[in-house]
C-alpha cells in the first residue's frame, strides 16, 4: 500500500504539471504508526499529526523494495481519511508555528547552537559539510526541527515535538536534552580515560615485574625468592581470612615482592605474614552438646563439687540451646589444690574443644595481652594470639589461670587489656597491636581461675564467680582412693598388687601430715610414700639377684649355673601402708589433730579466718598486767583488726557492770591482746566477737571452752555482723577438731547450701549479739564481782623465772614491781 501511495503521488504530480496547475513534485503525508508491529495500519493505527513531505528521489532496488528520499515541508493535522483497497488517502490542514517571545527564542538558539554543534561533531557519520550547512540556518523553527532530527530521541518524544507548534517550547526541551547529552558524553569520556590509565598501569607493572624476574634470573638469586612469594600467595588464597585480613595480607605481600630479600624490613614482613596466616581464622572443632556425656566426664574426673558441676552443666545446656558462645565468663575462685585447673580440662574434654592454659601470674606488661607494635625490635603478638596459633582452632577452651595475680606498673595495666578479651560484647573484634586487624574471639570459651577476689572491679564485672571452698576429710579420702592413688602408681611404675594403702592410713595422712583446703599436699605425701616403696622394692630385687650368685660361688660353677637357670616362681610381694608403718615413711607427724588447746584456758579464744589458701584457725590471747587501763595489741594486725580491738575494748568497758567486771580494772590494769605468729600479716572484719570473748574471759578470770571456735564482727552496741567465707571457716574448724562453732545469726541462710557432712559434724550456734557469744564461749555464767586493790596486786605478782634465785631477790622484784 505504501508503494502504491508513492506511485499515486507521482501520478498526481504529473497531472498537475500537465495541466500547469502546480510545478511541485510528488507529495505525501507521512504519519508515524502507534504500533510498529502492525503490518496493515488503518486510520486508528496512525498519529493525527503528520508531516507533509515532497519526494525528492525514489529508487527501485533489485530485491523489489523501494528506497525513497523525502523532504519535509509542513506540519499537518489530518482531518479525514479516505480508505480504499489499494491506497490510503488523507486530507489535512497545515499547522502554523507559534512564536511567543522572539527574544527568548534568540537566546535559546545562541545557547543551543554550540552544544548542538559539539554534539554533531561527537556523532559519527555526519560530514563537516552537513555541519556547515546547519550552522547557516537562522530560522528557529527549522533549527529546532534539524536538532530533533539528528538527536537520538525516542519516537514518542519526536512525535511530541512534531505535535508542538510552539517554537519556544521546542527549543527549551531540546536545549535541556543537549545539556544532558553533554554531561553523559563527559562522563563516558572520564570513564574511558580512567579505564585506559588503569590498563596502562597494569601493563606497566606486569612489564616491570617480568623485567625484574628476568634480571634476578640472570643474577641467579631469584628462584628462592620467587618460590617464597608464590608460597605466600598460595597460602593467602587457601586461608579463610576475613576481608580486612586478606586485604592486609595482600598489601604486605606486595611490599615484600618489591623488597630485597636480605633486608631487615623483609624479615619483619615475613614474620608478620607467618603470624597472620598461622592463626586459625575459620578452622573450628566440632563442639559436642551431649549433657549426659559431659556430666559423666565431670563425675569421673572430680569427686564432690556438686554445686560447681551443676552450674557448669547449666552453662553447657544454655550454650547447646543457643548455639553461640555469647554469655558470662566463668571464674572459679578457691584455694590451691581444689581442682580448678583440672575442671577446665574436664570441661574441654566434655565439649570436644581444644584445651589451652595461659598463666597470668606476675604478668605486668600490657603487651603480654595485646602484643607489641611492629616498630619494636623482636615484637610479637600477645599471649591470646599466640595461644590461638598453638591450638590451631578458632573455638578452643582457654583457661586463664591466676587472674587475681595480675600486676600493673609503668608498662601498662594487663587487667584493663583483659576487659576486651573477656567482654562478650567486644571480643568479636579483638585488636592485637602486632596484627593490627580485628580477630574474632567470640567462639572461644574462656574459663578463669583465682585464689581470691582481689582483682579490679571492672574485670570482676565481666565474669560470673563460682566459689570452690575446699574438701572435708571424707571427701579427701574418697578423692585419694579414686584419683590420687591411681595417679601416683602410674607416675612411679607401681601396680595395685605391689602397693596399697588402707583408709585408716589415708585419714592419718590427712590429719597429721597435711592441713589444707585442697589435696595438693596430700598428693605430695602419697608420692613420698610411693617413692620409698619403689626404693624398697628395688633394694629387695637387687638383693635377690646377688644372693644366689654368692651361694653359687661356694658350691662351684655347676651349681651356680643350675641356680641361675631355675625359674623364679615367687610372686611380687604386696606392700601395704597402714597406720603402724606410716611414721617410717613420712616421719614425725607435723600437725596435731583434735582440740586446738588441751585444756580450758583463761583469755585464750579460737577464732576462724579466711585466707587465699582456705580457712584457718586464729588463736587470740589476752592477758592483764598492772597499769592504767591501756589496751595493747600485737601480732602484725591490719587496720581493720586494730579497729576491731578498739571496738571490743570500748564495748567491754560500756558493759562492764552487766558482765561482772569491776570498773576499777580499767584504772589499775592494762590489757594486752596478742595474735600469735607475729610474722604473718592478719586483717579482716571477722574477729570482733573472738576479741570480746578473750577480753571478757581474762577480765573475769573465766576460762573459755577449748572446743569452741567463733567468727563474726561486733559493733559498739554489741550486735554481731555477718561474715563471708563461712564454708572455708567451717572446714578449718572441722580439720582442727572443733565441735562447736559460733557464727552470726544472719549467716544461717548460708548453712542451707553447706554439705550435710559439715553441718552434722559441727554444732553450729548462731548468735545475734555478743552476750550470747560470751554465754556459749565461757565455761560458766558471769556474775557481778567486786575486787579490791590488794586482790589486783596479788593477782599480778610476778613469779621468779629461775628457781635458784633467792627469796630475797624475789622479794625485791615483787617490791619494785
Amino acid at each position: 500500500r505504501s508503494v502504491a501511495a508513492i506511485e499515486e503521488a507521482h501520478r498526481q504530480a504529473s497531472q498537475r504539471q500537465t495541466t500547469k496547475k502546480h510545478d511541485s513534485g510528488a507529495r505525501l503525508i507521512l504519519a508515524a504508526q502507534r504500533d510498529g508491529n502492525v503490518d496493515e495500519p488503518g486510520p486508528k493505527d496512525l498519529h493525527d499529526t503528520a508531516t507533509l513531505g515532497e519526494v525528492i528521489q525514489n529508487l527501485k532496488m533489485p530485491d523489489g523494495t523501494m528506497k525513497v528520499l523525502v523532504k519535509g515541508i509542513e506540519r499537518v493535522k489530518i482531518s479525514e481519511y479516505i480508505v480504499s483497497e489499494s491506497i490510503l488517502l488523507a486530507q489535512g490542514d497545515v499547522i502554523e508555528d507559534v512564536h511567543e517571545s522572539q527574544q527568548e527564542i534568540d537566546a535559546l538558539m545562541r545557547l543551543a547552537r554550540p552544544g548542538f554543534e559539539s554534539f554533531l561533531k561527537n556523532e559519527r557519520g555526519i560530514s563537516s559539510e552537513k555541519i556547515s550547512d546547519i550552522k547557516r540556518i537562522t530560522d528557529p523553527s527549522q533549527f529546532s526541527d534539524i536538532i530533533a532530527n539528528h538527536s537520538p530521541l525516542p519516537l514518542i518524544e519526536k512525535q511530541s515535538l512534531l505535535e508542538n507548534a510552539n517554537v519556544l517550547k521546542r527549543l527549551d526541551f531540546l536545549y535541556k536534552f543537549i545539556r544532558a547529552q553533554e554531561e553523559v558524553h563527559g562522563l563516558e569520556k572520564r570513564i574511558r580515560s580512567r579505564v585506559k590509565r588503569q590498563m596502562e598501569r597494569t601493563q606497566r607493572e606486569y612489564f616491570l615485574n617480568e623485567q625484574m624476574k628476568a634480571i634476578q634470573k640472570e643474577l641467579g638469586d631469584g628462584d628462592d625468592e620467587r618460590n617464597e612469594i608464590n608460597e605466600y600467595e598460595t597460602r593467602i588464597k587457601k586461608t579463610k581470612l576475613s576481608k580486612e585480613a586478606r586485604t592486609r595480607a595482600e598489601s604486605e605481600l606486595k611490599k615484600l615482592r618489591q623488597m630485597n630479600t636480605m633486608s631487615a624490613e623483609a624479615t619483619v614482613l615475613r614474620n608478620y605474614l607467618d603470624w597472620l596466616l598461622g592463626i586459625p581464622w575459620a578452622e573450628y572443632s566440632k563442639v559436642r552438646h551431649d549433657l549426659a556425656r559431659a556430666e559423666r566426664i565431670l563425675n569421673q574426673d572430680h569427686f564432690a563439687l556438686d554445686k560447681v558441676k551443676e552450674r557448669v552443666l547449666e552453662y553447657l545446656a544454655v550454650q547447646a540451646r543457643m548455639k553461640k558462645m555469647k554469655g558470662p565468663i566463668l571464674c572459679l575462685v578457691g584455694p590451691p589444690g581444689v581442682g580448678k585447673t583440672s575442671l577446665g580440662k574436664s570441661l574441654a574434654r566434655a565439649t570436644g574443644r581444644k584445651f589451652a592454659r595461659m598463666s597470668l601470674g606476675g604478668v605486668r606488661d600490657e603487651a603480654e595481652i595485646r602484643g607489641h607494635r611492629r616498630t619494636y625490635i623482636g615484637s610479637l603478638p600477645g599471649k591470646i594470639i599466640q595461644t590461638m596459633k598453638k591450638v590451631g582452632k578458632a573455638n578452643p577452651l582457654i583457661l586463664l589461670d591466676e587472674v587475681d595475680k595480675l600486676g600493673a606498673d609503668w608498662r601498662g595495666d594487663p587487667s584493663s587489656a583483659l576487659l576486651e578479651v573477656l567482654d562478650p560484647e567486644q571480643n568479636h573484634a579483638f585488636n592485637d597491636h602486632y596484627l593490627e586487624v580485628d580477630y574474632d574471639l567470640s567462639e572461644v570459651m574462656f574459663i578463669t581461675t583465682a585464689n581470691s577476689l582481689n582483682m579490679p572491679r571492672p574485670l570482676m564485672d565481666r565474669m560470673e564467680i563460682i566459689r570452690i571452698a575446699g574438701y572435708t576429710e571424707d571427701e579427701k579420702v574418697e578423692i585419694a582412693r579414686r584419683h590420687l592413688l591411681k595417679k601416683q602408681r602410674a607416675a612411679h611404675g607401681l601396680s595395685a598388687s605391689e602397693w596399697t594403702i588402707n583408709e585408716a592410713a589415708l585419714r592419718n595422712v590427712i590429719r597429721y601430715y597435711t592441713r589444707e583446703s585442697g589435696v595438693r599436699n596430700l598428693e605430695r605425701e602419697l608420692a613420698k610414700i610411693a617413692r620409698k616403696t619403689v626404693r624398697e622394692i628395688s633394694m629387695e630385687e637387687t638383693e635377690s639377684k646377688t644372693k644366689p650368685k654368692a651361694e653359687a660361688k661356694k658350691t662351684g660353677a655347676v651349681a651356680s649355673s643350675a641356680v641361675e637357670s631355675k625359674p623364679d616362681s615367687t610372686k611380687p610381694k604386696t606392700r601395704a601402708t597402714g597406720v603402724r608403718n606410716l611414721k617410717s615413711y613420712l616421719g614425725v607427724p607435723r600437725f596435731r589433730f583434735g582440740l586446738v588447746e588441751q585444756n580450758d584456758m583463761v583469755g585464750v579464744v579460737t577464732g576462724l579466718a579466711w585466707t587465699e589458701v582456705g580457712g584457718e584457725i586464729l588463736t587470740i590471747e589476752a592477758v592483764l598486767s598492772p597499769g592504767k587501763g591501756k589496751i595493747s595489741k600485737t601480732g602484725k594486725l591490719g587496720d581493720v583488726m586494730r579497729e576491731s580491738v578498739e571496738a571490743a575494748g570500748n564495748y567491754i568497758k560500756s558493759r562492764a557492770p552487766s558482765l561482772g567486771i569491776d570498773s576499777r580494772f580499767f584504772e589499775k590494769a592494762d590489757l594486752h591482746l596478742h595474735v600469735p605468729e607475729g610474722a604473718t600479716p592478719k586483717d579482716g572484719p571477722s574477729a570482733g566477737i573472738a576479741m570480746v570473748c578473750a577480753m571478757a574471759s581474762v577480765l573475769t578470770n573465766t576460762p573459755v571452752h577449748k572446743s569452741v571456735a567463733m567468727t563474726g564482727e561486733v559493733t559498739l552496741r554489741g550486735r554481731v555482723l555477718p561474715i563471708g567465707g563461712l564454708k572455708e571457716k567451717l572446714l578449718a574448724a572441722l580439720r582442727s577438731g572443733i565441735d562447736t562453732v559460733i557464727v552470726p545469726a544472719e549467716n544461717t541462710k548460708d548453712l542451707e547450701e553447706m554439705p550435710a557432712n559439715i553441718t552434722e559434724a559441727l554444732n553450729i550456734v548462731p548468735v545475734d549479739d555478743v552476750d550470747d557469744a560470751i554465754r556459749h564461749a565461757l565455761v560458766r555464767r558471769l556474775k557481778p564481782a567486786t575486787l579490791v586493790e590488794s586482790d589486783l596486786k596479788k593477782e599480778f605478782l610476778p613469779v621468779p623465772v629461775n628457781p635458784k634465785d633467792s627469796l630475797l631477790e624475789a622479794h625485791k622484784e615483787q617490791k619494785s614491781h
